[in-house]
């Protein structure tokens, strides 16, 4: 567990140094693969708003695809769970405990079809390294055995590579990394 914090203390610091701002086509390898696996009217996303230096999830709502997506963002509840509502560019949000921006108007929470996940580090084996309240592996951890084929991607700059993380029982394995040098 040590070895986690001190890891996060790096790789939050490296990405407050390199952040830059991304660009539409970012998202152009994510935008493939949902055209490519999901023929449906809609594809629920869940997203997240970004804070502390994280990719600008935000430029999603930039591409062609958005007509197609219903984006939902995490809720944070006082048990330490985790949900997912819609949300539209305009709709209000609130400022959580934690400091993140969630849905003021919630709806009925949903399972997404795709998860669009925040990280601090990454790895070549798709481990990713959170903040550290383990929301999105409880929640994945959950779901998983219900919804198997809600699809994981990571999304990170490439500078968040690590080569191994550390790993416990309950951390989940990410199905793709998006980062501006493409879907791993």
């Amino acid at each position: 567990m040590h070895n986690k914090i001190r890891l996060r203390k790096k790789y939050f610091s490296i990405r407050k140094r390199k952040y830059f701002e991304i660009k539409i086509d970012f998202f152009n390898p994510l935008v493939k693969l949902i055209k490519k696996n999901y023929k449906k009217k809609y594809v629920s996303i869940s997203s997240y708003y970004p804070a502390r230096f994280e990719v600008n999830s935000i430029k999603l709502f930039e591409t062609k695809l958005i007509n197609k997506l219903k984006i939902f963002l995490p809720v944070v509840k006082d048990n330490h769970t985790m949900h997912f509502y819609k949300w539209e560019k305009n709709d209000v949000l609130k400022i959580n405990k934690f400091g993140m921006l969630e849905p003021a108007l919630l709806s009925p929470h949903i399972v997404p079809d795709i998860m669009l996940v925040p990280l601090l580090a990454y790895d070549n084996q798709n481990n990713r390294l959170g903040y550290g309240g383990g929301f999105y592996d409880r929640y994945l951890n959950k779901y998983l055995k219900t919804h198997n084929n809600i699809l994981t991607i990571g999304i990170a700059f490439s500078f968040q590579k690590h080569h191994k993380l550390p790993v416990s029982n309950n951390d989940v394995k990410l199905n793709y990394i998006l980062t501006e040098k493409g879907i791993f």
